[in-house]
């Protein structure tokens, strides 16, 4: 049993996570800042699932979970380096899985010190926390995106990735470059994981697989980027926590401890086919208005997922159909009231 910091405890990857770590048996510490980039009720209603209860949380005070006797919550953004330091010292961590991000390509066209500060300035805290307290593993949050304007694939690790095409894309380079120096100076182990288009359960609304499924639904009109004329490595919640808890349990090693692995289905699907998907599960016919690409978007993106597969024997389990069943169930039951 390790003692495992969550950061973005609150979002849609983190809180699969964590609730998988706290099954397994580990001790959980989970942060987020709950900000309201998109619908916090979505947020507070993931944490009520661990049993972080909205009425208790209070800013900066370690919450503990009525369900899991082995977790415990805490409001926190990552920028406030003093109280993030103080977390660090007294609870010792082993290892800490950073998925705290400001999210969103089209976001961050328009609001970029948001991305500054969340990605680069929160970052560099918590990885400067770990150095300092003797972490022994550090797993963060890449993104796909980070391949940029790249024309060949799959998309490998092995890459240049100096092209970005949004400043969120940046940032996440920045991430991996600020990573790489801690390793190789302080040998501070780290593994980046950069994840494509995940979609499932408790997913973000702001992402196309929400946002199409519950247009579909209602009958209201869906943007089609592109003209319909993209491809998504579309990549399934269960499939991205199988490969991270794996990751997480086997620190980098070497003269200098670092590493990247993407997280991916590898199987692109054509935009249209999964709005054609989302039509067959849901028995309506999407109302599609077409439109150009969007700036900051890329054609495809599509994963390479063999270092992944040859380090932890990963292999995604659910095709696109049994994904999106299982996304339309979870809308049907929970999700249809979340913006």
């Amino acid at each position: 049993m390790k003692k495992i910091l969550v950061t973005g405890a609150a979002g849609f990857i983190g809180y699969h996570i964590v609730k998988r770590l706290l099954e397994r048996g580990d001790e959980v510490v989970g942060i987020d800042n709950i900000n309201s980039y998109y619908d916090v009720r979505l947020k507070y209603s993931r944490l009520k699932e661990t049993g972080i209860n909205q009425a208790e949380i209070a800013d900066k005070e370690l919450v503990p979970s009525a369900t899991y006797s082995h977790y415990r919550f805490i409001k926190l953004n990552l920028t406030e380096r003093d109280e993030l330091n103080k977390l660090f010292e007294t609870e010792k961590f082993d290892v800490v899985c950073n998925l705290a991000a400001q999210a969103g390509v089209r976001y961050s066209i328009d609001h970029p010190f948001t991305y500054i500060e969340s990605n680069i300035v929160g970052f560099a805290n918590v990885l400067e926390a770990c150095r300092q307290n003797q972490v022994e593993h550090f797993v963060y949050a890449s993104s796909s995106s980070i391949y940029g304007l790249n024309e060949k694939v799959p998309y490998s690790e092995d890459d240049q990735v100096d092209r970005p095409e949004s400043l969120y894309a940046a940032t996440k380079k920045a991430d991996e470059l600020m990573a790489h120096a801690y390793s190789h100076l302080y040998q501070l182990p780290t593994t980046g994981v950069r994840f494509f288009t995940v979609y499932g359960p408790w997913g973000r609304p702001d992402m196309a697989p929400f946002l199409f499924m519950k247009a579909t639904m209602n009958g209201t009109p869906i943007k089609v980027f592109n003209h319909g004329d993209m491809e998504r490595d579309f990549t399934y919640i269960d499939d991205v926590i199988q490969g991270l808890e794996k990751i997480i349990d086997k620190p980098t090693t070497g003269q200098t401890p670092y590493k990247i692995y993407n997280i991916g289905d590898s199987s692109p699907v054509k935009l249209m086919d999964f709005i054609h998907t989302i039509e067959a599960v849901t028995g309506k016919e999407a109302v599609k208005e077409y439109v150009g690409m969007q700036p900051g978007d890329v054609y495809r993106t599509y994963a390479d997922v063999s270092l992944l597969e040859k380090d932890f024997g990963y292999k995604p389990q659910t095709s696109i159909q049994e994904g999106i069943e299982r996304f339309y169930d979870w809308i049907v039951s929970y999700g249809a009231s979340f913006d």
